[in-house]
């Protein structure tokens, strides 16, 4: 009888132990993965939103790009050009050197200046000596020359009489700036 008195409490001891075990090991840890899995997936889900409004901005944002690459290109047109500094500082001495003699000054000597930094870029400029026949002749000159694009700006300008018997003819010295892309 003593045996049947702790099979009768033994029995549903063990019984009520294994569905605690049940519950608190395989309920409890299904529950947490559950939990888990809808916790990725609302994560996924706000993920998916995000890209969805991205996408939806796509065709708005394609326009600002093409907007400021448009911007870009304009403001690139008032830099002097050249894959290096060198080259740049070569192109900006031909534009010089055509816009004198375009106008009938004869140079004497011209050289590029050390180049300056500025950041993102440079400034390169040039040195020019030139024999003008006229005053006229120097004033077209130095408006061809700050009314061009690219800009470029007269940073130095010497002007001497060459005879002060005949004022006409001028000696003149001068440096032009631009700016360039440094690269």
């Amino acid at each position: 009888m003593k045996k049947n008195k702790t099979l009768i409490f033994t029995i549903p001891a063990m019984i009520i132990l294994g569905v605690f075990l049940l519950y608190q090991y395989v309920y409890l840890g299904i529950q947490g993965e559950l939990s888990t899995v809808k916790e990725i997936q609302e994560i996924k889900t706000k993920t998916l939103q995000k890209y969805m409004t991205l996408i939806a901005q796509k065709p708005e944002l394609e326009k600002q790009l093409a907007s400021l690459k448009e911007t870009r290109k304009a403001e690139d047109s008032k830099l002097i050009e050249g894959q290096t500094i060198s080259l740049a500082a070569a192109s900006l001495q031909d534009i010089v050197k055509e816009t004198v003699t375009r106008n009938g000054a004869t140079i004497t000597s011209e050289r590029v200046g050390k180049t300056e930094d500025l950041g993102k870029f440079k400034v390169v400029s040039v040195s020019v000596d030139a024999n003008v026949p006229d005053t006229r002749i120097l004033r077209d000159i130095l408006y061809s020359l700050e009314t061009r694009t690219p800009y470029l700006i007269i940073k130095d300008l010497d002007i001497r009489v060459r005879n002060f018997r005949d004022p006409r003819d001028q000696m003149v010295k001068f440096d032009v700036a631009a700016l360039t892309a440094s690269k």
